[in-house]
């Protein structure tokens, strides 16, 4: 091939552990290599990021990728960084998680670019007529238990015990990648590095029952600099899903995130080139206060995750708290509830009746006597003869009186003293 899919992988930081031969491979000709995704849930989340990506670039080398969605092992449960063992899913769940799944895969890789085209395989289909005698017979047979016993994923797990249904786990993925291999010409594993013994297991499970040598490779786990997890917030997960995370809060992890970050993260979930983000970063540290690496980042992957039309409006968005004039008005006449919830969440709040803002209520109300935003009401007369209160982004006099026309989304409307004080009115 052209171009070096594991030295690319290297310069953005993306190689963990190496089989020797893989870089051979991938060298030699075009390569069938497969991930297997883990159906637990309905949605893939920002860890699983990292795994797309690598298909990503897989195909853009032209190498071919196979996605293995695990109908069959998400019954079973992958002991690997677990500490305790977790609940098993019924075939419905895993059928409605692993539909899901397939679509979001589609947003990123293409099924219909001819040799090299991407594919979802579900181990399911090979694994719901194997009978368990000829499992053990056929294919339990060539891996000794000293050598499964020896893997991190059992040892860390010993002393607080593990079941025989998570002992077998690595030796069902093992036979995966065999079955790929024999069936589908697959012949590297790839995979997150906590996946490393179970990605051996099946190519020593290649070597000695197909006699074929087959390769992997395993990528770091992502941390954060400050020591956080990669992908969590107050709320948990980041989502794939918009319905989960919605595309406001995803740009915001991104544009968040620190400058150590931006710099390793714009490497891993951006398809910028060497020289790209190498200009990116010196034109950042610059000027850091403008982070310019954070709305680069932010922009590449909430347009590739989610649209256009989402990433415009998370970015008209996030800087709605400080816009002033026209376009501050039009731009929250625009915003859709969910945005709106997500841009004033923990702003403080108050709910009035729709009964008395079909009535209509004065500002002096709105300010006070219905909410309280303001501490009596001669500091709400104090504060709109400063010229310092608007309703809606708008600037308001003591004559402004607030109904069903001053309502944001049929249900809200935004107070704001100053730059920075923003009070919420919730109609009910």
């Amino acid at each position: 091939m052209q171009v070096n899919f594991v030295e690319e992988l290297k310069w953005r930081g993306m190689i963990q552990d190496l089989m020797p031969g893989t870089e051979e491979q991938f060298l030699k000709e075009i390569t069938s290599a497969y991930i297997g995704f883990d159906p637990t849930g309905e949605s893939l989340h920002i860890g699983s990021l990292v795994q797309i990506m690598i298909l990503i670039h897989l195909q853009k080398m032209g190498h071919k990728p196979i996605v293995l969605v695990g109908g069959a092992t998400g019954m079973v449960g992958d002991p690997s960084g677990k500490s305790a063992e977790r609940n098993l899913l019924d075939e419905v769940t895993l059928k409605h998680n692993i539909s899901s799944i397939k679509d979001q895969l589609e947003k990123f890789l293409d099924f219909n670019c001819g040799e090299n085209s991407a594919e979802i395989v579900n181990n399911f289909d090979w694994y719901k007529d194997f009978n368990i005698l000829n499992f053990i017979r056929d294919i339990g047979k060539h891996i000794p238990v000293n050598y499964m016993m020896s893997k991190d994923s059992v040892k860390s797990r010993l002393e607080t015990g593990m079941s025989f249904t998570e002992f077998t786990y690595q030796l069902i993925q093992g036979y995966d990648f065999y079955w790929l291999h024999k069936n589908k010409n697959c012949k590297v594993q790839l995979g997150g590095s906590d996946q490393w013994g179970n990605i051996v297991t099946g190519t020593e499970l290649i070597r000695r029952k197909g006699g074929s040598n087959a390769f992997a490779c395993t990528t770091p786990l992502i941390k954060k600099a400050d020591g956080t997890k990669f992908g969590k917030t107050e709320d948990g997960n980041v989502w794939l899903d918009k319905n989960k995370t919605s595309p406001y809060k995803f740009y915001q992890y991104w544009i968040n995130c620190s400058d150590e970050d931006a710099v390793s993260f714009i490497k891993i979930f951006t398809l910028k080139s060497q020289k790209e983000i190498a200009a990116l970063e010196t034109e950042h540290f610059k000027a850091p206060h403008l982070r310019i690496l954070q709305k680069k980042l932010a922009e590449d992957i909430t347009l590739r995750v989610h649209s256009k039309e989402d990433l415009d409006a998370a970015i008209s968005a996030s800087s709605i708290l400080f816009k002033k004039g026209q376009e501050a008005i039009d731009d929250l006449k625009k915003m859709s509830e969910q945005v709106f919830k997500d841009v004033f969440e923990g702003v403080p709040k108050a709910e009035i009746s729709l009964i008395d803002i079909k009535n209509g209520i004065s500002i002096l109300d709105a300010l006070f006597g219905k909410t309280q935003f303001l501490k009596s009401l001669g500091e709400a007369r104090r504060a709109l003869k400063e010229n310092s209160v608007s309703v809606n982004k708008e600037k308001v006099k003591e004559d402004q009186v607030l109904n069903t026309e001053s309502l944001i989304n049929g249900k809200y409307i935004l107070l704001q003293r100053g730059k920075k004080n923003y009070f919420v009115i919730h109609i009910n």
